[in-house]
């Protein structure tokens, strides 16, 4: 799969950069832009290559209709966002029970344009002691993969920033819909 990735990969034009730094077991992987259904294409494609097997959060709705198994395969957890249900706690007690898990969030939440990103991944990260990596997919220079390391601090202000100055000038499938242009 990983040779099929990477040629997939190279017949469109994209390039994998970054790695997971060596001993990183756990973590929480965020992605951004994410403006497009086509970011998670490129995205599962890169992670083969780069040699990590993720899970990811999705809407419940997601699983209907016979997609479940399928949704399962790849890695998709199904969420509940119809109602507060603890979502930080539960998905940081399960880094506990996996030697090695590495979770995929976009933390703007949705393809649309949003002015504020959601702060789950972080206190997730934060609650599950895992660091946060950044993940990425630029496609004015069709690069994707990932970046830097961030140890939360317990100082989201603090910590964003850096997050911000990493992902400001990407840009996603639909630039219009990604706030940090």
């Amino acid at each position: 799969m990983k040779y099929l990735s990477k040629l997939i990969l190279h017949l469109a034009g994209w390039k994998v950069v970054g790695g997971l730094p060596p001993g990183i077991r756990k973590c929480v992987v965020i992605v951004a832009p994410h403006t497009s259904m086509w970011d998670f294409v490129w995205g599962r494609l890169a992670f083969t290559v780069i040699g990590i097997r993720v899970k990811f959060l999705i809407k419940k709705e997601a699983f209907a209709h016979g997609l479940g198994p399928l949704l399962r395969w790849l890695g998709g957890i199904p969420i509940d966002r119809s109602k507060s249900n603890h979502m930080v706690e539960q998905v940081a007690e399960l880094f506990s029970q996996y030697e090695s898990l590495y979770i995929t969030i976009t933390p703007e939440g949705t393809r649309s344009l949003v002015t504020s990103w959601k702060k789950g991944y972080y206190y997730i990260a934060l609650r599950a002691n895992v660091p946060v990596i950044l993940g990425f997919l630029d496609y004015k220079d069709k690069k994707c993969g990932l970046g830097p390391v961030i140890v939360p601090s317990g100082n989201y202000e603090k910590d964003f920033r850096q997050i911000e100055d990493f992902y400001r000038g990407r840009q996603g499938k639909h630039p219009e819909k990604f706030n940090l242009r």
